[in-house]
């Protein structure tokens, strides 16, 4: 049993098992580095991690094509439910098991509204159990300390964010990456806007000199098996 994990730029992710195609953040139209388009990708799941326009992206119109449910917070799915979406809503610290594996709402540290400025209720992360492996999305965070109780669960995969000003950056990925304690840790929100531009490798080389972790960059369309 595997989980492969495919990037598609910023914070966008494919997670594909033998159960269930997902879809993280699917942030394509608009995004320069994208490696394919709305109409390009057809997952059973998608999973919204706040309703910032980088982040909700094009969940509206994947899910309506292909059928896909939406899973985030009760706002965000009350949102796209009116639009015509298949929704489930969940809300922070929450797990559910579905026919794919178990999800948990997380805490992320950040701001949740739709691109019209209305609230877009919390924002989180995600913990994944999939075919025996935890994968751990943080979304648009800043670093806080309950992240070890993440890590104590044990992660395979860590997604992390780098670029700074929005949410973590370079330094603070170091104590998150120290916190969770994650097998393989996958940067990612960074170089999309010239506000959030990074030296990747160099944050890369810094994971691996000063924790345990495997640091990952993937190019957009790349992936990796956990």
């Amino acid at each position: 049993m595997t989980v492969e994990i495919t990037y598609h730029g910023h914070s966008c992710f494919s997670i594909r098992t033998d159960q269930a195609h997902l879809l993280i953040d699917p942030f394509l139209s608009g995004n320069q580095y994208a490696d394919v388009s709305p109409d390009e990708i057809n997952p059973d799941y998608i999973l919204v991690s706040h309703a910032h326009g980088d982040h909700l992206g094009d969940a509206l119109p994947i899910a309506k094509r292909t059928g896909a449910v939406v899973i985030s917070n009760f706002e965000i799915c009350n949102y796209l439910t009116d639009r015509g979406a298949i929704t489930h809503g969940m809300h922070l610290g929450g797990e559910r098991q579905f026919p794919f594996g178990a999800v948990k709402l997380t805490i992320a540290h950040h701001g949740s509204s739709f691109p019209d400025g209305t609230y877009g209720g919390n924002p989180c992360g995600f913990l994944l159990r999939l075919e025996g492996k935890t994968l751990y999305f943080a979304g648009d965070t800043a670093l806080f300390y309950a992240m070890g109780l993440y890590g104590a669960e044990g992660i395979d995969v860590a997604m992390l964010p780098i670029g700074d000003n929005f949410t973590m950056g370079p330094k603070d990925v170091i104590k998150a990456v120290e916190f969770l304690q994650p097998q393989t840790a996958i940067l990612m929100h960074y170089d999309t806007f010239d506000v959030i531009a990074q030296d990747a490798r160099s944050v890369a080389n810094a994971i691996a000199e000063q924790t345990h972790a495997r640091p990952v960059l993937l190019a957009p369309g790349e992936s990796l098996t956990a």
